[in-house]
């Protein structure tokens, strides 16, 4: 008889017992995994103020649950539960019922007014995806309606904000709201001193999760930012446009334009309904044994916000928060597993939180995080790029590089207004037919070097041995100059080795040409010169060239940089630059060179491949892997033969039109559209999620 586990909530708890037991139980045809939600996808509630102030598109914050559970055995249903029914064991919809052996009770929370007159009624709430369009839609009205308001107190009260709560999401909501003020006033050229930003709270201090240092910093930020902060206030009233505070017993009236509400949190109505038959402790959660099942019904688990539970040796429950979600849907998911098969042992709830920070808008931020009671604050730089990387590793659970792809696009590449903390330096604000002169010159290079290898007789002979000696030959001129008696032999068998070379593989590539040519030139030189007299040794090393770095790094590999004339008659052709990399020069002495037949095939890939590479570009058809194998051979050059600088802006060149470049005028327009959505229909696509959207 199939086991039915049943999942209420798709927030970040409840996806991701789904995606774990989903995992687990691949092999088990027996057991059906339903996860029910009133949306068709995840939302990222942390992120919601960025799309309340306009930093980030909305659909960055939400993730389809489609796509998430593609090619996994999980059904997913659009559906609002109204009720459940514990004895029956029975999940009622709004849209139908579901019968289950296990059920996961993760249906997040929902904002708490604590009673407060006109609270619900007359303010922003930031707590769905709704409501952060919504709260984005009033604000940029807010701003344009002011524009055109010409009573000065009027506008004065239009453009008066209030964000009630200095927890993570209030902070984070004035932060935003503070460095987005500034680009509305310019554009709706209303001055900036006619705004005012108020955030307010109960409490003592802004963020009190955070140590009393970084709690000032905040203050010092937002102050900064132009924000006003009113602590050990509590408000009384709310009204279509007016807020009434309450300080040491006095109330007192303010006017003002909007109030956003993030004052706190309780579970949503069903899980306090379910309280009604399980034990609900404050705030509408549900108590739970150390296994994270209800005191009362071991078939129910409560995860993530719906939870209360004080681990062993803490006096405080633990936080809702993300990573509590997380780390519960692991244990949640595996005794789960325990408990339906009968196998293995089940775990004992044990978090392990990793700190707190908080971003005041997208350029500064502050954190402080460790291992459990090792903590350490961060800087803002780091504590921004801390936040960004923890994001991503929370992608990587849920929706892998389809979601990185999106997150670092949305905060990164198309970031409005420069907001990151990187500023604008990663967005894309260069026009992409500006690169198509560059991409299809870089393709004619690639084409012309194929080319000239096929009239040389590359697709006939063999011709790398003499290639690489010439090469060396003229790197240990300059690296290991002769000096006395033994000077002459030593640069005479340079010499006949670079002219061989250069004799056989004049053209090669642009770069090795050169290296052949100069090598052939100096070694001679130098021979010259030390055949003339045993004293002139000095002569020869100023001859054969100037050693400018020689850097061995732990025997890997060594940097070499070389000029090839004395530095007072050289240009930038003259300096060459490679890597010696000893694992690479014995696979090349010992496999390719080693046999004819070898060096041939290698001698054939290579002029395939920069005809190809040179075409695709210039046809701009698959550019992104033509650009990225184009830097993959100017990366065997440099550390066979080398590079010239003056060949460097081929790798320059390639690094440029690496992404997306044959989109404008190439062929890439028409085709990469075609293939992604044939891509995209593979089942292991979808279920790796190695696509993008």
């Amino acid at each position: 008889m199939e086991k039915k586990i049943v999942i209420v909530g798709a927030g970040y708890s409840g996806i991701l017992t789904a995606k774990k037991l989903a995992k687990k139980l691949k092999k088990h045809n027996d057991v059906s995994v339903t996860i029910v939600d009133k949306n068709p996808f995840h939302t990222m509630l942390t992120e919601l103020h960025e799309v309340a102030a306009n930093r980030v598109d909305e659909d960055s914050i939400k993730i389809s649950l489609k796509r998430v559970f593609a090619g996994r055995k999980v059904n997913v249903k659009l559906d609002t539960v109204t009720s459940i029914d514990f004895n029956s064991k029975k999940v009622i919809g709004a849209n139908e019922s579901y019968q289950y052996d296990y059920l996961v009770l993760s249906a997040g929370s929902k904002p708490t007014f604590f009673g407060i007159p006109g609270a619900e009624e007359h303010s922003f709430k930031l707590w769905s995806y709704e409501d952060a369009i919504v709260l984005r839609e009033h604000i940029q009205n807010t701003f344009r309606k002011a524009s055109l308001e010409p009573k000065a107190e009027e506008r004065k009260r239009m453009l008066t904000f209030y964000v009630v709560g200095a927890g993570f999401t209030g902070v984070e909501m004035i932060g935003e709201l503070a460095e987005y003020v500034p680009f509305l006033c310019e554009k709706y050229e209303i001055n900036r001193s006619e705004v005012t930003m108020v955030n307010v709270d109960g409490l003592s201090r802004p963020i009190p999760n955070l140590p009393e240092k970084l709690s000032a910093k905040v203050t010092k930020r937002l102050e900064k930012m132009g924000v006003k902060l009113i602590m050990n206030a509590f408000v009384s009233s709310v009204g279509s446009d007016f807020i009434e505070l309450k300080q040491n017993d006095k109330i007192s009236h303010y006017t003002c334009g909007t109030v956003i509400w993030a004052a706190g949190i309780q579970s949503a109505d069903v899980t306090k309904e379910a309280g009604s038959t399980l034990e609900l402790q404050r705030g509408g959660r549900i108590q739970v044994d150390s296994y994270l099942r209800s005191v009362k019904d071991e078939s129910v688990y409560v995860i993530g916000d719906n939870m209360y539970f004080i681990p062993e040796g803490e006096d405080r429950p633990v936080p809702q928060m993300v990573e509590n979600c997380e780390q519960s849907s692991e244990t949640a998911a595996h005794n789960i597993v325990c408990a339906l098969t009968g196998q293995g042992k089940m775990e004992v709830y044990k978090p392990a939180f990793h700190g707190v920070m908080v971003c005041i808008g997208g350029r500064y931020g502050v954190a402080h995080v460790g291992l459990p009671n090792h903590m350490f604050s961060l800087p803002s730089f780091f504590a921004m790029f801390a936040k960004h990387f923890i994001n991503i590793i929370y992608f990587i659970q849920v929706l892998g590089w389809n979601k990185i792809f999106s997150y670092i696009k949305h905060e990164f590449f198309t970031i409005r207004n420069c907001r990151s903390f990187v500023g604008g330096h990663f967005s894309n604000r260069t026009p992409s037919f500006l690169l198509v002169a560059l991409r299809v010159w870089l393709g004619a290079i690639w084409v012309y070097e194929g080319i000239m290898k096929v009239v040389e007789g590359w697709l006939t002979s063999p011709k790398l041995a003499g290639f690489f000696g010439g090469a060396d030959a003229w790197y240990n001129s300059i690296l290991n100059p002769a000096t006395g008696a033994g000077t002459t032999d030593a640069v005479t068998s340079a010499t006949t080795a670079a002219v061989d070379t250069g004799i056989q593989t004049m053209s090669l590539t642009t770069h090795a040409a050169k290296v052949i040519k100069l090598a052939a030139d100096t070694v001679t030189g130098a021979s010259e010169a030390a055949g003339g007299a045993t004293d002139a040794a000095g002569e020869v090393v100023a001859a054969v060239g100037k050693v400018l770095m020689n850097f061995n790094f732990l025997g890997l590999f060594k940097v070499i940089f070389v000029c090839g004339k004395d530095l007072a008659h050289s240009t930038i052709s003259d300096f060459a630059f490679k890597l010696d990399v000893p694992l690479m020069d014995w696979f090349v002495k010992n496999v390719i060179l080693a046999n004819d037949g070898i060096q041939l095939f290698m001698q054939i890939f290579i002029v395939v491949a920069e005809i190809l590479i040179g075409l695709a570009l210039i046809g701009g058809l698959f550019t992104t892997p033509a650009a990225a194998f184009s830097l993959v051979l100017q990366f065997m050059f440099v550390c066979t033969t080398g590079l010239y600088l003056g060949t460097f802006w081929m790798i320059f060149a390639g690094i440029a039109v690496l992404i997306g470049a044959g989109r404008t005028l190439g062929l890439d327009y028409y085709a990469m559209p075609a293939l992604k959505k044939l891509w995209k229909r593979l089942p292991i696509v979808r279920k790796l999620y190695i696509y993008n959207d």
